[in-house]
């Protein structure tokens, strides 16, 4: 006779309160380990985007750099080479002066606006098929145009960048096609594209997101996807990998970027970027306007004096980085004082590093007080 087993309800309900929740567990894991196995999970957007070969940011008005790993290693930068073609170009160039194309600068290997022998365009228009559309044929001809030849061009673009301090930089042609003698560094690039970016023009060329006159449309994404973009110029062959320099402005702070041989250019220069921007601020250390009440020596008569340096001085600034600003006179302040003698000096220090000094001159005349002169009398005797 078989016997019947029965499990009274609370004994049931307690083994389901303990077991059900094993049986749950194992399940889960077996159901994670399968998803692992058959379908890995892709990179999180948030990860780093990959390093570049050489990288640097750098504020614009003060040249401060602000980043940089392996910012002085030397590489090859593409067509990021333009901005330097570009600025000289700009700053020594009649812009609406019309050019015949020669035959020299049609027919160049790589990007191109395809120019035509005897075609007529403005400097200005070959300023934008550059820039926008980083036509090498444009690059060409407006070397010529500059120099009367490519050698003479790239001699004055290494005078030129050597006084806008790249040190460490060559340049042999003006689109950046590869050449082993012709280099930068990121740090350099960053110099020039600063120096560049202080050129109204310039930036109104850089920025633009299309040139309606020749249907142009600019190559560089980061004028549509990041904020505050407005430059400068990206860069491809396959010896330099891919390059950019990025230029963005928020609030008052414009920043610079450089990234050469980048794999994930447009996303490394906003990681930079977006840093940059965070741990930074934009502060005035010296006022152009600002006066300053010096007694004079021995009397009552008071001196003003302000700083010979007619610009605002602005500097990027870390949390907790201190600051120390300095008025130094050479000698005590005797009347007759003239308007515009110079005084002294006002120093603005940076964890005891100078970064700024103008001189403080007298903004008017002082006269001698009669203390003054009864001083003077007594001191004779």
């Amino acid at each position: 006779m078989k016997k019947q087993i029965s499990l009274c309800p609370d004994l049931f309900r307690r083994i389901c309160f303990f077991c059900l929740p094993s049986l749950v567990f194992v399940l889960f894991a077996l159901a994670a380990s399968y998803v692992a196995v058959f379908f890995p999970p892709a990179r999180t957007v948030a990860a780093a985007a990959s390093v570049s070969q050489g990288e640097a940011v750098m504020e614009v008005s003060s040249g401060r750099l602000l980043y940089e790993k392996n910012g002085d290693k030397r590489l090859p930068m593409a067509s990021t080479t333009k901005i330097l073609t570009a600025a000289i170009i700009i700053e020594d160039c009649d812009l609406e002066e019309e050019i015949t194309i020669p035959r020299e600068g049609t027919g160049i290997e790589g990007s191109s606006v395809y120019l035509k022998p005897n075609e007529k365009y403005t400097v200005r228009s070959l300023l934008y098929g550059l820039m926008l559309r980083s036509g090498n044929d444009c690059a060409v001809t407006l070397a010529l145009h500059h120099s009367g030849s490519i050698g003479a061009f790239a001699a004055e673009m290494n005078r030129r960048a050597a006084s806008w301090g790249a040190k460490d930089s060559h340049f042999v042609n003006p689109h950046g096609l590869p050449d082993d003698a012709h280099y930068t560094t990121a740090a350099d690039l960053a110099h020039i594209a600063c120096r560049a970016m202080q050129n109204p023009v310039f930036r109104e060329i850089v920025s633009a997101k299309s040139f309606e006159e020749n249907a142009w449309t600019n190559k560089n994404k980061m004028l549509f996807s990041y904020e505050g973009a407005n430059g400068v110029k990206t860069g491809y062959t396959r010896q330099a990998g891919r390059c950019l320099v990025t230029g963005a402005k928020r609030g008052d702070m414009q920043l610079v970027s450089g990234v050469l041989n980048s794999p994930q250019m447009y996303r490394r220069s906003a990681e930079l970027l977006d840093r940059a921007f965070r741990e930074y601020t934009l502060v005035r250390l010296y006022s152009a306007e600002r006066e300053f009440a010096v007694p004079t020596d021995g009397g009552k008569e008071i001196c003003a004096v302000r700083g010979d340096e007619d610009k605002d001085f602005f500097y990027p600034l870390a949390a907790g980085e201190k600051i120390k600003i300095e008025c130094e006179f050479s000698k005590p302040i005797r009347p007759p004082v003239k308007k515009g003698e110079n005084q002294g000096k006002i120093s603005v220090f940076l964890e005891n590093q100078l970064i700024f000094s103008a001189n403080l001159c007298t903004i008017k005349d002082v006269e001698k007080s009669y203390r003054d002169c009864l001083r003077e009398t007594l001191d004779k005797f």
